[in-house]
């Protein structure tokens, strides 16, 4: 019982009387601690709350734990009946892991629809199963604001209630909560397969109206099934030209395991050629700075070329499908493209009915149906 220190690197709990984490990290030289108390309610349960980077707040929640303990009174706090979610809201995305996802923005704009129609004000003991699966009819029920004449799709609700999930879920973990009051619901079921594969006249024409610093940008992701992050960020550490490999670090990958990605010899021949920047080691350069963002430019490029309601993500499509017809097993193509569940590897392949005109049948029927 008493007051805990959280290591900045591995997240352990230390005691303030321990010099270095058992990760290594020497705690007495870090600046920005986090700080916890541990004790025990009145039913003899090991309790611990997460105060924060104040060492005097946490010892002065520590004495009043000490001091309800020894008059006998109830030292549990029942903070949902207390904490707005609005509050909730504040708090999560305050968080310093928080900010560093790189899903943050998209949280941030969840949070926004969740207070809008959930309440800032509402209490979060108020926040039950119930009531967040109104939330899910309604919110299908209001127009998209990103496609003209439709509703919002199962798809973007599922992302904002996952949103919801992990603050509660984040919440329990800090004992800021006692649990997750949502932790039952169900996700909506999704319908959003693109069935839009480009055949090799069509990305032709595509990179014919590109930009010249988007061209390369879209060869590399037609054929290497790269994300769009980790092909924006490429630097010329990661290209290994003499042995045909992108080799990305975990920190660089949405599954946080590296990976090695081999080089079209399209690809590694349009590398070859690009020209280097010394100011910046990133790989794809416009005027000869590095840029990040070119949403506007390839949104331009697809109306230019024919292409209605292409998006770059189906690039990635285009490289697993061609990887898949080329004969590569699944579990090569798993490594390439860096997924890590064959349900998810499976809704990038798609099988046309080209494909499906090829089948070859195990018996043979003559004209007459004999």
């Amino acid at each position: 019982m008493g007051l805990l220190v959280e290591c900045p690197k591995c997240k352990t709990r230390n005691s303030p009387k321990n010099e270095q984490c058992k990760c290594g990290l020497h705690l007495k030289k870090q600046g920005h601690k986090t700080y916890w108390i541990e004790y025990y309610d009145e039913m003899g349960k090991r309790k611990r709350e997460r105060i924060g980077p104040s060492k005097s707040a946490a010892e002065q929640r520590l004495r009043e734990v000490l001091k309800a303990r020894t008059e006998e009174r109830h030292i549990d706090r029942d903070n949902s009946a207390k904490i707005t979610f609005g509050e909730l809201c504040n708090w999560y995305i305050g968080l310093t892991e928080v900010k560093a996802k790189a899903t943050y923005k998209k949280e941030f704009s969840s949070i926004k629809n969740l207070k809008r129609l959930i309440g800032a004000e509402t209490k979060l003991k108020d926040i039950t199963l119930g009531r967040v699966e109104a939330y899910q009819k309604n919110r299908l029920q209001e127009p998209s604001p990103r496609h003209v004449g439709l509703q919002v799709k199962p798809a973007t609700v599922n992302r904002e209630l996952s949103c919801l999930q992990s603050m509660f879920n984040r919440a329990v973990r800090h004992d800021r909560i006692e649990k997750n009051p949502i932790s039952e619901l169900k996700r909506l079921p999704e319908n959003n397969v693109r069935m839009k594969i480009l055949s090799q006249n069509e990305i032709e024409n595509l990179l014919a109206n590109c930009p010249s610093h988007l061209q390369p940008i879209v060869i590399l992701a037609f054929y290497s099934g790269m994300r769009k992050s980790e092909i924006l960020y490429l630097t010329w550490e990661e290209v290994d030209l003499e042995n045909g490999f992108i080799r990305l670090h975990a920190d660089r990958t949405k599954t946080k395991i590296a990976r090695s990605i081999p080089l079209h010899p399209r690809v590694k021949t349009l590398l070859a050629d690009l020209p280097r920047s010394q100011e910046t080691d990133r790989v794809f350069l416009r005027d000869g700075k590095p840029f990040n963002d070119f949403k506007r430019a390839f949104k331009t490029s697809c109306t230019k070329a024919g292409l209605q309601e292409f998006t770059f993500h189906d690039l990635r499509h285009c490289a697993i499908n061609n990887l898949r017809l080329a004969k590569n097993d699944y579990f090569k193509i798993m490594a390439i493209s860096g997924h890590k569940t064959t349900a998810v590897f499976k809704r990038y392949n798609l099988v046309t009915e080209d494909e499906l005109s090829s089948v070859v049948w195990g018996d043979k029927v003559d004209t007459d149906g004999r």
